[in-house]
């Protein structure tokens, strides 16, 4: 535990740590401001997005709900404030984390193609949480040791820069690769999102009538997932 502390206070005492925090907390701030003001208005999220499609239902069902759309927008742009104060960021980060986390499976669930950029904003919203450790590991449910914090006797060396930012490129690069082969097929963004998927296909009559049943008849994803299951085997 020594050694792990005496890491984490020579990357908090590190300028490049300490920028690419303050960078996260603007990125996610920024992120949340525009979707909480489109809350506010009253506003569709995502206008442009089909009705037809999974996280279209979503957005038209919750566009529906009133106050309640509201009081989300109000929530995000609190929590967009908070995060980009320095004496309130820690609360900003508390508060944003469950948000996105909730948004992310939410994308995952319906196959959204956002995925990818909604990951990494979870990411860095961990990130926000770890870079606070020292003040949040006091209300952690496990019995925390008493100790001092190192007195570093030397400054954080590139090794450990070249660690995390590695680390951090090499997830990305996960994170954009590996979405492309997550799912077998999925709605898009739209219906010709949809339909440009069929011609590199496996089954390319099985595609075009699953987004048929996405955009033209409007079902559910998991009806129409069903069907694409049914039209590849020849049933």
């Amino acid at each position: 535990m020594r050694r792990i502390d005496e890491i984490y206070y020579e990357a908090k005492s590190d300028k490049w740590f300490i920028r690419f925090a303050v960078f996260c907390r603007v990125a996610l701030a920024v992120s949340f401001i525009p979707t909480g003001i489109v809350k506010i208005m009253g506003q569709r999220f995502a206008e442009g997005l089909s009705s037809n499609n999974p996280l279209g239902h979503y957005f038209d069902a919750l566009h529906l709900t009133g106050y309640y759309y509201t009081f989300l927008g109000v929530g995000q742009i609190v929590t967009a404030i908070l995060l980009l104060i320095p004496r309130t960021a820690v609360l900003g980060a508390l508060m944003y984390f469950p948000i996105i986390t909730n948004i992310c499976v939410l994308t995952y669930a319906t196959r959204f193609d956002g995925t990818r950029l909604i990951t990494m904003m979870l990411l860095a919203s961990l990130f926000l949480l770890v870079w606070d450790y020292d003040r949040l590991k006091h209300i952690l449910p496990f019995r925390q040791p008493k100790t001092n914090t190192p007195v570093l006797r030397k400054p954080v060396g590139k090794r450990l820069r070249f660690y995390f930012f590695g680390g951090c490129f090499a997830a990305l690069a996960i994170i954009i690769v590996g979405t492309f082969y997550l799912y077998e097929i999925t709605p898009g963004n739209s219906e010709e999102e949809c339909r440009n998927q069929c011609a590199s296909s496996k089954n390319p009559a099985a595609c075009e009538s699953f987004c048929d049943c996405i955009y033209k008849e409007g079902r559910s994803l998991d009806s129409c997932l069903a069907n694409f299951e049914k039209a590849k085997s020849g049933q």
